[in-house]
Formats: C-alpha cells, structure tokens, sequence
C-alpha cells in the first residue's frame, strides 16, 4: 500500500500547492519543496513532470519556473521566436526569482525564448551549465550570473569572452582591470545603496552605526564601498564592521554572532545598522527583541534586499534592488546586441536601488 503521501488526494493536494508557490515567487527548487512537503525529491520531480506534461509549469535544472508563452517543442523559426538566449542563474530560490520573472516576461514580449539552468554560487557548477548552453549550439546568446572574484572567478570570464555567441552579466560587472572588451552587463548600483543607507540613517539624527554584511556575497564589496564613503561624507562614526553568516545553519555560531554583534552595539553607543542581507536582519531583529531591545528605539535596522523585510515584526527599513527590471534588461540588452551586431558599443549599465522607509528606522 503506498504511503499517504503518495495517494492519489495528497498527490493532488501537493501539485496545487507546488502551483501556488510558482504563482507567488515564479519558481520553485526540488530540494525546498521536498523539505517543505515533508515527502522524497524523487516524489517532487514526479509532481513537476506531472504539472510539465500539462503544460502548467517548465522544468528546469533542480526546480521548475512559471509557464512562458514560448515553452515549446515548435521549432523557432515554425514559432516565430526570433532567437533563444541562455540564461544560468546561482539560485531559484532567493533574489533571482524576481530576476528570471522580469526576463521571462521581456522575452516573451520580444519573441526571445529563454533557456534556463539554475546552478549554484560555486564556479564549477557555474561552469558546468554556462558550458552545457554553449556545447548545445542552439541558443544565440547568454545572460549570466558568474562568480567574478578569485582566480577561478577571473578564469570563467576570460571563457565567457571567448565564446563565439555574445554574453550579458545580470547583477555582475567584470572588473575593469581584466580588460575583457566585449561583455555587457546590467546591474544595480549597490554602490549607491550603501550611501543611500547612510544618508537615511544620518537624516534621522543617528551618528554612531554599523554595518552587517553577508560572508562571500557579491553585493558586499560595492555595498560596503559606498557606505564607507558616505558615512565619512557625512561625518557618521562606524564603529561596529562585521562580515558574517547570521544565516549559518549551526544555530550555535548564529547566536554567537548575533550576541557578540549586539554586545558591540551595546558597547560602543550604536544607535543603527545597515544589514545586508534580509533573512540576517530579520534574525538579528527577531533576537534582539526577544532580548529586550527595542526596534527602532534602542537600535534602528536597515535590510539590503527587500525579500522578507516587509514581513520583520516592526516591519524592516529595507533597500530594493530593481529586481524584476533588471531582468527585463538584461534580455532587452542581448537583442539589441543581437540585431545590432558587433558594431553596435558595448554597453556596461547600472540601475539605482529605491529605499522603502519602515518602522524600523527612527531617530534614537
């Protein structure tokens, strides 16, 4: 007898389910819905063949994303799509939702079909799916989120020149340093970000502040770049500097660094704290008051990513990047590269994040 998990009703009931999540954030990954539903990944991927085979849903790489208009076995040229652009991000699962959601929508809107592969933050794997794309031979360009620091960083954009079909990075810039003439990219401003921040925190009468950024992030450098400038702009003291992983999942070293974070705080007058990214602001948040601080009053947070910021209890300040149209322009940038050819300049863009004001900034 098969488990109730396999009946027929649960089956049903897990499908719908997998649907609504789709709905909610454009795509899903078989190992968190796998730990979500309490059932095997085996059983997930037989949900998502399920729901692909009905045309309610496209597989990809580890998950699955929204249906697309374009999602076809029709030939391109029978479909009307004028050409297929690869697409390789490091997650499904958080920010890059909102960038493959405003992708897909450009493409379907241009007559582009998009291809995508969900790898992971590691340069092989990133490596592996940028490769597979173009071993294909079928897709007439790629937009990519590669990993550009560290020699195997440097060494997987010197392979994204020399591929013979054009490239976009999506939320990457290639150091200039590199000299590496034809990739194109399109990212937000985390530079901006970082001042922005500053400037919120300094309008509301706070001096004395800090900064939590993500270990091994790529939006950490630039974020802290702009932060650093402004805060001496603006004549802020940061006297609490910590690049963590608050989202460790030894609970142990997560609550070590929460409570040496805010014994730093305690000590040294910090009234606020820029907190890159949500899910560490939000813990940070949720430990300080169940510890008898008071948010904004003993300490005001700014989140950086805007993903679950809104739903922190106060409500988390948060800075947003332009996610979804960043993805837009990602996919409108290849095919203004793909009509234009090599004569048209290769273009390097940057778009401003937007700050959204919530209850957890105030002055002290």
């Amino acid at each position: 007898m098969p488990p109730a998990s396999d009946s027929p009703a649960f089956g049903l009931s897990r499908r719908e389910r997998i649907l609504d999540e789709l709905r909610r954030i454009g795509s899903v990954r078989v190992a968190d819905l796998a730990a979500q539903f309490g059932v095997s990944d085996l059983t997930i991927r037989r949900d998502i063949g399920h729901l692909a085979d009905r045309g309610l849903l496209t597989r990809v790489h580890g998950g699955a994303t929204l249906r697309s208009s374009l999602d076809t076995t029709v030939p391109a040229a029978a479909s009307g799509i004028r050409f297929r652009v690869g697409m390789v991000v490091p997650s499904l699962s958080y920010y890059w939702p909102h960038v493959i959601i405003g992708a897909r929508a450009a493409a379907t809107e241009l007559g582009v079909q998009l291809v995508l592969r969900g790898a992971s933050y590691a340069v092989a794997d990133q490596r592996r799916q940028i490769d597979a794309l173009a071993a294909a031979g079928d897709v007439h360009g790629l937009i990519v989120a590669p990993e550009t620091s560290g020699p195997d960083g440097r060494a997987l954009l010197y392979r994204l020149e020399t591929l013979a079909t054009p490239v976009v990075l999506v939320e990457r810039r290639a150091p200039t340093a590199l000299a590496l003439p034809s990739l194109e990219c399109i990212t937000t401003d985390h530079v901006f970000g970082g001042a922005l921040a500053a400037d919120h925190l300094a309008a509301r009468g706070h001096r004395r502040v800090g900064i939590i950024t993500s270990s091994g992030s790529p939006t950490s450098l630039p974020l802290r770049h702009g932060w650093n400038r402004a805060v001496a702009d603006l004549g802020l003291e940061c006297v609490v500097d910590v690049d963590a992983a608050l989202d460790d999942p030894s609970s142990t070293s997560r609550e070590s660094a929460i409570v040496s974070i805010l014994n730093q705080c305690r000590a040294t007058g910090t009234t606020a704290l820029l907190i890159h990214n949500d899910p560490q602001a939000v813990m940070l948040e949720q430990y300080a008051i169940d510890h008898g601080w008071s948010i904004p009053g003993d300490l005001a947070i700014i989140a950086y990513d805007d993903e679950v910021a809104s739903s922190g209890t106060p409500p988390i300040t948060a800075l947003s990047p332009p996610k979804q149209h960043i993805g837009r322009l990602a996919v409108e940038m290849m095919l203004e590269r793909l009509a234009g050819g090599p004569d048209l300049p290769v273009r390097r863009t940057s778009v401003l994040p937007v700050l959204h004001p919530r209850e957890s900034t105030a002055a002290p």
